[in-house]
């Protein structure tokens, strides 16, 4: 069976027969694939911990009828080091693995936006510099903008009139003026707007100058933008504190 090589960063796993399991990846060359770790399940597997989610891993794959085979892992960065022991962040990084799974749904579709963006979002969720939060809102935001999604807050999603504007609606793409604005639009403080664009371009001290009442506003309209545009809700986003 030809190999291959690629690094990737675990989603999920689950269990396959009595010791194997299936474990999917959003990988840095091939996109996101699913592959068989034979025997993992064993104490004595070759993997240990290695090809649990959150690791970032470099791999060796041969390729299978219908599932590749992971037949060497090494460990390049495991992110759950630094997530596992602080709850906040454990539960905003699950968010970040289910996003990124399901805004790559092509398997073997090379996306490498994704990959750079899903690294980085774990790497700073990680370190603890800054809120769990605000990193998950920042990185919803711009993995939905990689995926075409990317939302207005400062000219007018429908017509283009340039801002500021005080209406936002998730199925409008963000922003809209007075005439283009749609019933069931929120209303959001100017503040929020500011600070959601801020999010976008990863201008973080606008961020951290913000008060607690406008980066919840934020990520209430964050997570009603994510709804929408994923078409159902995530199964983790109901742990994370919003």
């Amino acid at each position: 069976m030809p190999l291959y090589r690629d690094e990737a960063i675990v989603l999920r796993t689950h269990k396959l027969g009595e010791a194997d399991r299936i474990v999917t990846m959003l990988t840095r060359h091939h996109g996101r694939i699913r592959a068989v770790a034979k025997g993992v399940r064993r104490t004595t597997s070759k993997f240990g911990s290695r090809l649990e989610p959150f690791t970032h891993v470099d791999l060796q794959l041969a390729e299978g009828r219908t599932l590749d085979i992971i037949t060497q892992a090494e460990t390049l960065t495991p992110f759950s080091a630094g997530l596992g022991a602080d709850y906040d962040r454990y539960t905003s990084g699950t968010v970040m693995l289910e996003t990124a799974d399901r805004l790559v749904p092509e398997e073997k579709e090379p996306n490498l936006q994704q990959f750079l963006l899903l690294v980085g979002g774990l790497r700073a969720m990680a370190s603890g510099d800054r809120r769990p939060g605000q990193v998950l809102d920042s990185y919803l935001l711009r993995s939905l903008a990689v995926a075409g999604y990317a939302p207005s807050f400062e000219a007018c999603a429908r017509c283009g009139l340039e801002g500021p504007h005080r209406w936002f609606n998730p199925s409008m793409g963000g922003v809209l003026c007075a005439t283009c604005r749609i019933p069931g639009s929120a209303s959001p403080a100017p503040d929020t707007i500011t600070v959601l664009g801020a999010l976008l371009a990863g201008d973080w001290p606008v961020v951290e100058a913000a008060d607690a009442r406008t980066l919840k506003e934020a990520s209430t309209l964050v997570s009603a933008y994510l709804h929408w545009h994923l078409e159902r809700a995530l199964r983790s986003i109901q742990y994370v504190e919003r």
